[in-house]
């Protein structure tokens, strides 16, 4: 009997390494997914409809809106972006769990939608290792690290919205604890009512 995955929802300030740690704790699992977004901008070179986004036309995404198609959505440079639902709701039913990698204000709007949902939000040991951090990629300008360090104070404001927060000092730990959590969401009673009601 398959059990219906999750959705998990990462969220964090830029250069916390959320991709890093999720990467690295799924690393060789096969009942996990990445969400797939629809946007209503064109396809980049080499990105596949279906794999990369779900390229839509911005009538299209107003009806998705309108008809409540969406977990969560947001417009970024003249472009709107969001996650639909049935594609979610269809990898969970496959037993996948889902991740998706969102803004606080997504993550606030998904938990409206699906109480279910499971968030997590990755953050540094510190604002001063975060500076090094983003200092360290080499590829934002001293302007833009401010207003990022900026931003990661307004999106810690958002971290108690959250059910699991990890701070990433060492990788692997900060990987182990997400691993533990998608455990420990398996094994709560509501996931395996079917086993109870079935034994």
């Amino acid at each position: 009997m398959t059990e219906k995955g999750k959705l998990i929802v990462i969220s964090g300030p830029s250069g916390a390494g959320k991709s890093t740690v999720v990467n690295t704790a799924i690393q060789g699992r096969e009942d996990m997914c990445f969400s797939t977004s629809v946007t209503t901008r064109s396809p980049r070179p080499g990105e596949v409809d279906g794999r990369d986004y779900f390229f839509i036309t911005p009538e299209r995404f107003r009806e998705m809106v309108e008809r409540n198609e969406l977990l969560e959505h947001a417009e970024y440079v003249a472009h709107s972006y969001g996650t639909p639902r049935a594609y979610v709701e269809q990898q969970m039913e496959k037993g996948f769990n889902v991740i998706l990698d969102i803004e606080v204000q997504g993550a606030r709007q998904v938990r409206e939608k699906m109480e279910e949902a499971v968030l997590v939000f990755i953050l540094p040991p510190s604002m001063e290792e975060l500076r090094r951090r983003l200092e360290n990629r080499g590829t934002d300008s001293a302007d833009v690290i401010e207003a990022r360090l900026i931003r990661a104070r307004e999106e810690l404001k958002e971290a108690p919205l959250y059910d699991y927060v990890i701070v990433n000092d060492k990788l692997e730990e900060a990987a182990s604890e997400f691993a533990a959590i998608l455990k420990a969401e398996r094994c709560r009673t509501a996931q395996r009512l079917q086993f109870i009601n079935n034994f």
